[in-house]
């Protein structure tokens, strides 16, 4: 059995050979951001591969949920989930706006739809659900109190690349949705993001707001930020694309063999498929319940010193770091579900080469500790 370390993921790497030529003609061109031929490219095959009609890159996610915030003008509290990276909150608090949280529910860990009313006061100016690992958020119930109260929607869509539910990409729904193209997403520019956008002249606003502003050479017409992707992360988008349809599948493969091998160890609960739903296979979390003889962490520790890098995906929340928690709805009693299942979380390693015995090793040592 191999000794190399495991990472709980690895970023997708298109063949050298394919990407050199990619780099050639940047080189000869002198073209390398900015909008060049390949960010239009890469922006073209995106919308074709993912099912939506406006997208717009960006240098990385963090940028375009600010940017998103900004697109939309949204002043004052914005609705969120603590079980999220940290990045989703940063970025609505750097737009001057104040984040505000809500519970979640314990099947699929995204924002819970029946918090939200009550959460919801004069100062509320926006919803910012995370499609957590993947899962789709229940958008049916988040829109309809949205609609309600006349918010917007904005997803982060970070973990959802190529994610479909029954009406296709589940980045069509809210207002707009954002996506992670860091090096530790099924899809990636080594950095990079997206926003995903329902028409044109809201893609105008948010490619002006990336670029300073600007509106042509000489007329800058609001305030902007530099969220350009550049010519080199397109490119290299551009030679993984082709290459997503096996990632994703063999992803799927792997997700299969941790179902099957943890399926009889008791107290350890793999999380549901919908099978209404294309997933990305983009994590492999696991709850780790009081049946199991090891506590969450202790089971960390016991990987790690294998050779297995797990990681507490979400661990803390975000709500329980310094800046976030004095604020009320941080309190642990407003945010059970939350609160628990955070101290049972870790996500095994999954990525596209993993091999049957890499699954088996992580698999193994979990049954051992049975």
């Amino acid at each position: 059995m191999s000794n190399s370390p495991i990472y709980v993921t690895k970023p997708e790497l298109p063949p050298l050979d394919e990407f050199i030529p990619f780099l050639e003609s940047i080189w000869d061109s002198k073209i390398l951001t900015n909008g060049g031929p390949f960010h239009k490219q890469l922006e073209d095959a995106l919308s074709e591969y993912l099912g939506v009609k406006h997208i717009a890159l960006f240098a990385n996610g963090s940028i375009a949920l600010m940017t998103a915030l900004k697109a939309l003008g949204v002043k004052g509290e914005v609705i969120t989930t603590p079980y999220t990276f940290v990045a989703t909150t940063h970025a609505i608090d750097w737009c001057g706006c104040t984040p505000v949280f809500v519970d979640i529910d314990p099947v699929s860990l995204n924002m819970d739809p029946a918090k939200l009313d009550a959460a919801i006061g004069k100062q509320t100016a926006a919803i910012m659900p995370v499609h957590c690992y993947g899962v789709p958020c229940d958008i049916e119930a988040i829109q309809k109190v949205a609609d309600d109260h006349g918010l917007p929607v904005i997803y982060d869509a970070a973990h959802a690349f190529a994610v479909e539910d029954k009406e296709g990409s589940i980045l069509q729904h809210g207002d707009m949705s954002i996506l992670s193209f860091h090096a530790t997403k099924v899809f990636n520019t080594f950095e990079g993001g997206a926003i995903v956008c329902n028409d044109a002249d809201t893609l105008e606003r948010i490619n002006r707001i990336k670029n300073h502003g600007f509106v042509d050479q000489t007329t800058v017409d609001q305030i902007g930020t530099n969220g350009k992707m550049s010519e080199i992360a397109a490119a290299f988008g551009l030679a993984l694309l082709p290459h997503m349809d096996a990632a994703l599948a063999s992803r799927k493969a792997g997700d299969t063999v941790y179902r099957n091998g943890l399926l009889q160890v008791s107290g350890i609960k793999c999380m549901p498929l919908a099978n209404t739903v294309t997933h990305n296979y983009s994590y492999f979390p696991v709850i780790v319940e009081g049946k199991y003889p090891l506590t969450r962490d202790q089971l960390y520790q016991v990987l790690c010193d294998a050779g297995v890098h797990a990681r507490r995906y979400f661990y803390p929340l975000t709500s329980e770091f310094p800046m976030y928690v004095d604020r009320p709805s941080s309190a642990p009693l407003n945010l059970p579900v939350a609160t628990k299942v955070s101290g049972q979380i870790i996500c095994l390693p999954l990525f596209s080469d993993m091999t049957n015995e890499q699954l088996f090793q992580v698999i193994n040592i979990i049954r051992d500790n049975a």
